[in-house]
């Protein structure tokens, strides 16, 4: 990515330090270039984390999180959910999405599938382990009232990685050839440990969660990202029949490379842009197909910084890129917004919509809605109070 001028940085973080200071500031007026800013609940104890967005056919906006004492080892976690009224400036209350009395249950990520049904899907963590946990989905026709949707439908998916799955490891891991920092004849390299682990059906089978928003590819085959924190990388879901059944990719090899958020490119390759959860110092982590997301390069670092945190990317109606992640390599306490026109090779612009030591700021989710605003929501820490935020703005905002 290219350096972001000094210029730039200091009047992002006067102007956003000033635009962000209040839960409500004031409205667009007609300025196209200005970001607003909801909470979607006031600043509260309790922990809120990883939230999804999604526009409905009516305009309406649909969001939901997670929300408990803590995560995996938290037993009383449960996904929340708030609706923003098309025309209206106030996120309704907050209501009930999913619970599993007993297990935490993390994650969540709202889509429109192909047969236009709002599905969610997340993770019900078994045993309080994250390496446990049991992709769930719940799915709805009547979801554009207020409060809740009406679920009409909920299973468990499984997903089934075959033999092929240690094999992809062994190749993956003998093309990266990553030395090792420390040996010794009694103790298995960390590839040798993957690839042992590997050979069990059940460690293949359990322990996929989702974080990113699926892709849809224009012949309605749908990419849906999870990773496991078992074997410290991803692969993707795959749904050929509009979002019914999923079938799992071959896996993306790599270190620590996790919470995949996918784009097709004009020629039709895809790109992968991961969280970095291996070696330091941390940088957004990409990998590529050429067959429509059933195979994947190695994933290697990229220039990007990371700090172990979520990223998301979109492409643009217009063929541009965007990416929202946070531009360090130790914490969380800024959040930015990078445009690329040269699908992803270049990362041209860049704007902060946060920027202060004293708060954390992470798990984004981005969409483009039907009137070509940037809509996001992320995690919102300030004084160990918490919410999820959610900011919107035009394509032009970053650009001037």
């Amino acid at each position: 990515m290219k350096t972001i001028h000094q210029t730039g940085i200091i009047f992002s973080i006067i102007f956003l330090n000033a635009f962000f200071s209040s839960a409500t500031p004031p409205e667009n007026n007609g300025n196209k270039d200005v970001v607003i800013s909801k909470y979607i609940f006031p600043l509260q104890s309790k922990h809120v984390h990883s939230s999804s967005i999604v526009e409905l056919s009516n305009g309406d906006l649909l969001s939901c999180w997670f929300e408990g004492s803590g995560e995996r080892t938290a037993n009383d976690v449960m996904i929340k959910g708030a609706r923003l009224k098309k025309g209206k400036d106030t996120w309704s209350e907050p209501f009930l999405m999913a619970d599993t009395p007993g297990f935490p249950d993390c994650n969540p990520i709202l889509f429109i599938d192909g047969k236009n049904r709002l599905q969610l899907i997340w993770i019900v963590v078994v045993g309080n382990e994250w390496e446990a946990s049991i992709l769930k989905t719940r799915i709805s026709t009547n979801y554009q009232n207020d409060g809740a949707p009406v679920w009409g439908w909920q299973d468990n998916i499984f997903l089934k990685p075959g033999v092929e799955f240690t094999k992809t490891l062994e190749e993956g891991f003998r093309q990266l050839n990553t030395p090792e920092l420390a040996w010794g004849t009694y103790a298995k390299t960390y590839e040798e440990q993957l690839i042992e682990a590997s050979k069990s059906s059940i460690k293949r089978e359990t322990g996929w969660m989702p974080r990113i928003q699926p892709t849809v590819l224009p012949d309605g085959r749908i990419l849906f990202p999870v990773y496991s924190d078992g074997f410290n990388l991803s692969l993707v879901a795959i749904s050929d029949d509009g979002g019914d059944t999923w079938s799992p990719s071959l896996p993306i090899v790599g270190r620590g490379n996790v919470q995949p958020a996918i784009v097709r490119k004009k020629d039709g390759t895809l790109m992968a842009y991961m969280r970095d959860d291996g070696d330091y110092p941390g940088r957004i982590m990409v990998s590529e197909s050429t067959d429509n997301g059933y195979t994947w390069s190695v994933a290697r670092k990229s220039e990007m910084l990371n700090p172990g945190a979520s990223v998301d990317a979109i492409a643009l109606n217009n063929g541009r890129w965007m990416m929202v992640y946070n531009h360090d390599v130790d914490d969380r306490h800024n959040l930015a917004v990078s445009l690329s026109d040269d699908e992803g090779k270049t990362w041209k612009w860049t704007k902060y919509l946060e920027n202060n030591k004293n708060g954390s700021y992470g798990y984004p989710c981005m969409i483009q809605a039907k009137d070509g605003k940037i809509h996001i929501s992320y995690s919102y820490q300030l004084n160990h109070e918490k919410t999820i935020k959610h900011v919107y703005f035009t394509e032009d905002w970053l650009m001037n």
